[in-house]
């Protein structure tokens, strides 16, 4: 399925208007939507809106979307060029205002097409163990997503390891979606995980933001989640997450800033 039909993007007779029920399926164990799902799903409206594909989109998170709730996103395209659209979505539930996006989108026929940055060497999915979950789950988006442990510790190993120059790594299949701009920009917010790899504490966040930028689509089974933490200072963390497809082709990257809560014991 597309990446709309997964997150449940449903459109509206008005056709720049859009909504998406938040559900278990889009959801963080907390209950509220995660944070790629919302980039993911203005993504996709405003490339039905404009017509052309995302080159790159940045969202800020200003409030939670929980469970039970649905969210409307309003498209504006604030400038349609000959190749190139810039626009912004903004969700709302009620009057409450859970992200913005701003986007540019379009495409040119130009003949280069060159990669310069490497993908780590890490194991092949089916020789990494799958991710192991802090608490029993089949009620959120991670229970609809195969994720292997790449790099890094498991949950119940992270308290004193912190991983070297806060690299860390998940291979992530999603099998129930198409590659898309959108659906790299769901796999793109895992910095709050990098920064407890990173510190080597259990230290719970949330993304304040998450930019996606899109390099280049192709079909791929695993999507390598390089996860690159830059640091944390003052409570709050910064970092990048480099998508790669299987045979090391560069798909995307992402980056996020988050807010640390006090560390768990």
């Amino acid at each position: 399925m597309d990446a709309a039909e997964f997150l449940g993007l449903t459109p509206t007779h008005n056709p720049s208007r859009w909504y998406v029920p938040i559900t278990d399926g889009i959801a963080t164990r907390e209950r509220f939507m995660f944070g790629g799902c919302g980039l993911g799903a203005a993504v996709s409206a405003m490339e039905a809106v404009c017509e052309r594909p995302v080159v790159w989109a940045t969202a800020q998170y200003l409030s939670f979307a929980m469970v039970g709730e649905i969210m409307d996103l309003d498209v504006t395209v604030a400038v349609a060029g000959k190749r190139t659209s810039q626009a912004r979505a903004v969700g709302r539930v009620g009057d409450r205002e859970i992200l913005t996006v701003n986007a540019a989108l379009g495409s040119k026929d130009i003949k280069i097409d060159e990669q310069w940055r490497t993908m780590p060497e890490v194991p092949h999915p089916d020789e990494c163990p799958l991710r192991s979950d802090m608490v029993a789950d089949s009620e959120s988006i991670m229970g609809r997503l195969n994720i292997r442990l790449a790099l890094g510790s498991p949950w119940d190993e992270i308290d004193g390891n912190p991983v070297p120059r806060g690299r860390s790594a998940l291979w992530v299949q999603t099998p129930d979606i198409d590659m898309s701009a959108a659906g790299l920009a769901i796999l793109g917010d895992y910095l709050p995980f990098g920064i407890a790899q990173a510190t080597g504490r259990w230290v719970p966040s949330n993304s304040l933001d998450n930019t996606i930028r899109v390099q280049r689509l192709k079909p791929a089974e695993w999507v390598l989640c390089d996860i690159r933490v830059d640091g944390v200072s003052n409570g709050f963390g910064h970092g990048s997450v480099f998508l790669w497809a299987q045979d090391g082709t560069l798909l995307a990257t992402a980056s996020q800033s988050a807010v640390l809560h006090n560390p768990r014991s």
